[in-house]
């Protein structure tokens, strides 16, 4: 575990699409030739530089940066202009990289046009040369632990003997040997290690939706239940890491609580030490030391993010690096001794700043901003809003406003979060710049169902998508008309996965609300969609059961809360989206729906990538998207185009 900040993730990559945004002036009225546009290459095409990343032993620095419009790995000497592209991807570009720890190779991640069976490869900084580590089709690999004290090791899980679940091998780094360490006997979701890279720790999933942690001494020993999760803490609750000693272990714990704490568990007494809490908003990321193991910090994703420093010889370069420029920062690396980090800065209207952090000179410099371009354009501001929902739950959000003075009577666009156990954050957001730059209020609301304000809000979106999930959404625009903020015919709602879940349902559960609807790997029958979940979530489907629904079950409530069996509603403009190879969101989903608009002569446009799957890693691909969303936007909503 190389000095690395952990954050609490759902086991699977649950239905997370990320995509960016721009910039805005109030006044539609103008044409574009009086209004100078944010070019939508630049604020979804590639960056320039980005993801940097500190050799272990602190002489190399590595980072993400195009090649032929390709994201690759590049590697250069600290002090020198030695920049050298070491990996060579010439179609999705890379995304996942990191070090060995023995700072001889980089390890990157990649699948084949978006299907998420990602091989692991290696690069011999040596020699150049590149070898799959897992040659395997229709196989997952996930990085389960490495660390300093074992450079020559690394654990990974794979699907390969049986694809719904990941079995733990011990991948030898020189000589590309694998070894199974730990079998999964068909209920486990996770795994956790120990220093010595030894499987100790797992999470099993019940067909209830409740959870189990299972220790054991040694690989030797029999596994023993240990702690029990009821469904309403699974989400919000679980292992984090073992301490040095082996003895306890670290925990995301919301049990007798609202709220999800960072705890140390010691495995022997049972005892329980609450290491960080907050009284409204569960931990966000932590910040474990590599040598001690002990927890040096913790942060909250508040309005902001905000630090908790628990260490005190750190108190003073936190203080420093909060300095180097205004944002929100983040330590996105540290050498194996300690003494250099990479900072990144996130502001909300402008690029991603990176500096290098001495921490016995005490003193930042700037390395790059991830697209510098951005700085030569005036962005608008991320605002945060809340407001009390029908049932008197408090929802919080953001909105991002065109450039001016009105600030009354705009053309908005409801932008919702995919996930939906995540949140929206603070910060800069390339969809919001480019809606707000085009002349919308972008807005963006935590509805139940997100995570982060506690396993109440959290559970309160049980069973309501297309419920009470979406009612807060409604509450939204109501609230934006009141406020005097939304042009009431000009409400646009738009969003991906869960998101384009949302804009479908907008279109045909509530069709006087909206204008228009943006649909981007949205499922469309909640039926068909849990039936067809990747066989890797197996695990995770009593949970979707839980706060979904069941297929076997419950089909008639599940049809009720699926868009395809009210498209007879529809009553405004579509735009759908969907990559061919989407292993979580079936193109069957957009095309079922599609479909039927086209045999009741319903206004739509459909996209279809061939070469994506959920969401659009090609930059080519975005760009395609965002002009024909830009266009049908500017169409329906009266803002600007390029």
């Amino acid at each position: 575990m190389k000095n690395k900040i952990l954050s609490l993730i759902v086991n699977l990559n649950i239905f997370l699409l990320i995509f960016g945004g721009a910039i805005v002036n109030a006044d539609t009225t103008k044409n574009n030739n009086e209004y100078k546009l944010i070019p939508r290459d630049i604020l979804f095409g590639n960056p320039v530089k980005t993801s940097p990343k500190l050799s272990p032993d602190g002489k190399k620095m590595a980072y993400l940066a195009p090649s032929e419009e390709v994201l690759n790995v590049w590697v250069k000497t600290i002090g020198e202009d030695n920049d050298k592209m070491v990996t060579n991807d010439t179609n999705r570009g890379i995304r996942r990289y990191f070090w060995s720890e023995d700072s001889e190779y980089i390890f990157y991640l990649q699948d084949i046009g978006g299907d998420e069976n990602w091989r692991l490869y290696s690069v011999d900084l040596k020699t150049d040369k590149i070898k799959d580590l897992t040659p395997f089709d229709n196989v997952q690999v996930r990085i389960e632990d490495h660390n300093k004290f074992h450079p020559q090791k690394m654990l990974i899980g794979m699907n390969k003997e049986d694809p719904k679940v990941h079995d733990v091998y011990n991948l030898h780094i020189k000589t590309g040997r694998i070894t199974l360490v730990a079998k999964n006997p068909g209920n486990i979701s996770s795994w956790v290690a120990d220093i010595d890279l030894k499987v100790r720790g797992a999470m099993v999933s019940n067909p209830d939706g409740s959870s189990d942690l299972l220790l054991r001494k040694d690989e030797h020993s029999e596994w023993k239940k240990t702690i029990s999760w009821g469904f309403d803490d699974t989400l919000s609750s679980g292992p984090v890491s073992f301490t040095k000693d082996g003895k306890s272990l670290y925990l995301f714990d919301s049990r007798n609580s609202d709220i999800s704490a960072l705890v140390k568990f010691e495995i022997e007494t049972g005892n329980i030490e609450v290491i960080a809490k907050d009284s409204y908003y569960d931990i966000g990321n932590i910040l474990i030391n590599s040598d001690t193991y002990e927890v040096q910090a913790v942060s909250f994703t508040k309005e902001r993010n905000e630090w908790l420093v628990l260490d005190e010889n750190l108190k003073d370069d936190f203080e420093n690096v909060s300095k180097l420029s205004e944002g929100d920062y983040f330590i996105y690396d540290r050498d194996n001794e300690d003494k250099n980090w990479l900072i990144g800065i996130t502001v909300d209207n402008g690029p991603v700043s990176f500096y290098s952090y001495s921490r016995d000179k005490k003193k930042g410099e700037l390395l790059f901003y991830n697209k510098p371009d951005l700085k030569n354009y005036e962005m608008s501001f991320m605002e945060p809003i809340s407001f009390k929902s029908r049932d008197g739950l408090t929802i919080h959000g953001y909105i991002t406003y065109p450039k001016g003075e009105n600030r009354k009577k705009l053309p908005v666009v409801l932008n919702v979060h995919g996930g939906p156990w995540v949140r929206d954050t603070w910060g800069f957001d390339p969809e919001s710049q480019w809606l707000a730059d085009r002349g919308y209020a972008c807005v963006q609301v935590n509805y139940r169902g997100s995570s982060g304000y506690g396993k109440k809000f959290l559970n309160a979106g049980n069973k309501e998508w297309g419920g009470k999930m979406h009612d807060d959404l409604v509450d939204t625009v109501d609230w934006l008309i009141k406020q005097g903020i939304a042009e009431p015919d000009k409400i646009c709602i738009y969003g991906g996965s869960y998101g384009g879940y949302a804009a479908l349902v907008g279109a045909t559960f509530t069709p006087d609300v909206f204008s228009c609807a943006v649909s981007i790997v949205g499922p469309s029958n909640l039926i068909t969609f849990i039936d067809t979940i990747p066989p890797y979530w197996s695990t995770f489907r009593s949970i979707m059961y839980k706060k979904v629904g069941n297929p076997e079950t419950e089909e008639e409530f599940l049809k009720l809360r699926s868009p395809l069996f009210k498209v007879q509603n529809i009553k405004i403009p579509m735009l759908i989206a969907q990559g061919a190879n989407d292993p979580r969101v079936n193109q069957d989903e957009s095309e079922q729906i599609v479909a039927e608009m086209k045999r009741r002569n319903i206004e739509h446009e459909y996209l279809l990538f061939p070469d994506e799957g959920h969401g659009f890693a090609k930059p080519e691909n975005r760009l395609k998207f965002f002009e024909a969303a830009e266009k049908f936007l500017a169409k329906h909503l009266g803002g600007r185009s390029e």
